[in-house]
């Protein structure tokens, strides 16, 4: 406690009136010493009692300060307990989306280093359900090698939190040694400090996306500007490039009513392109499709139930019809060996048959153009 300017003065006073008292005895110099006294006493007690009114006042707002910072804490105790709550409730419902899902699910117990997989997952690959192990090495064994590290990448990041939701294109292997292309999603679910115990993903089956990608992609790209002869050639090369057929052709009908059809450009793997040329349609696949004008596809046996197509397995010709109805020829796909869904790819082939068709149209047009003319100036 620092003394203030009253009680020093009080002081002062007291000891002059001390040396007074001292040089002149007697009752007047007496009675001022004891006036000094009191003096010093009393401004010593208002100076307590200010101290302690300012002491007071710090401590209650001391007290408040402490107050609001207990109810800001409480209060952020709160946002983080309802947001904890939110995610967890959102992690649920993803859950229950995943597990609800026809596609292939898989849920991996990190403590464990445990995998489980659904029959949907097994026979997505062709496994029946004991040819899997139950761990992580056996589900990497059925991802494509060049794929593995790009997992392992993506499922780091959901797991250390980077990434909230695991989602990933990568290719697994099918038993009998094709591939399958999947989009993997998952979510890890995670112990009250945050860290992964669960995971639990889906696998769904994308190859046919990616196939009509891949095929419409090399298609596209190859006839683009090109036009009439260019256009049939480049059509029937990259289409059969991007199926991997043994043999193309695009036709235009030779007749009305139909029984000959000739070809526009005709491909083969192993000769490239080849002459063009004109046959019947009797006792061919081709008479179907031409005949009824629809889209025909023999998966295998076409040799047996066409003998004129010996050395051919499977078969797809679609249509080629005129925007006023009337059938112009057809696209068609002959392989040696048995084909199954992944040939159709039918919306890339309502573009360019409807592209074909036009190009057929606009050549016919110039011809009747052409001949009208030398009708004409005959």
């Amino acid at each position: 406690m620092f003394l203030q300017p009253m009680n020093v003065a009080s002081l002062l006073g007291l000891a002059a009136t001390l040396v007074w008292l001292w040089l002149r005895p007697g009752p007047a110099p007496l009675v001022a010493s004891l006036a000094c006294v009191a003096w010093f006493l009393w401004s010593t007690r208002q100076q307590v009692e200010a101290e302690r009114v300012a002491l007071a006042a710090k401590l209650a707002v001391s007290e408040e300060r402490s107050q609001s910072h207990r109810a800001a804490a409480a209060l952020s105790d709160v946002a983080r307990s309802s947001a904890e709550a939110e995610r967890r409730a959102a992690e649920e419902r993803y859950l229950l989306v995943l597990r609800g899902s026809q596609d292939g699910l898989w849920e991996w117990n990190l403590a464990a280093g445990t995998m489980e997989f659904s029959p949907r997952w097994k026979s997505m690959l062709g496994l029946a359900p004991g040819e899997i192990g139950s761990d992580r090495a056996a589900w990497l064994a059925r991802v494509h090698a060049d794929d593995r590290s790009g997992l392992e990448a993506a499922l780091a990041r959901h797991l250390d939190g980077s990434e909230a939701r695991f989602e990933h294109e990568l290719r697994l292997l099918h038993k009998d040694g094709s591939v399958k292309n999947v989009l993997s999603r998952g979510i890890a679910l995670r112990d009250e400090s945050g860290k992964a115990t669960r995971m639990v993903g889906l696998d769904t089956d994308v190859t046919r996306l990616k196939r009509v990608q891949t095929v419409l992609d090399a298609v596209a790209e190859g006839t683009a500007g090109a036009f009439g002869d260019e256009f049939f050639r480049a059509m029937v090369r990259h289409f059969a490039r991007a199926l991997e057929v043994d043999r193309a052709f695009i036709t235009e009908c030779a007749d009305d009513p139909v029984t000959r059809v000739r070809t526009l450009a005709v491909w083969s793997a192993q000769g490239g392109h080849g002459e063009n040329f004109e046959y019947a349609l009797a006792g061919t696949p081709c008479a179907e499709v031409v005949g009824e004008g629809r889209t025909c596809f023999h998966r295998e046996g076409v040799s047996t139930l066409f003998p004129r197509e010996a050395g051919y397995e499977s078969f797809l010709g679609m249509p080629i019809i005129a925007s006023d109805g009337r059938m112009l020829g057809h696209l068609a796909f002959f392989d040696s060996r048995p084909r199954g869904d992944d040939l159709l790819v039918d919306s890339i082939y309502r573009i360019f048959l409807a592209r074909a068709a036009a190009e057929i149209e606009r050549i016919q047009a110039l011809a009747r153009l052409s001949f009208q003319h030398r009708a004409a100036l005959s």
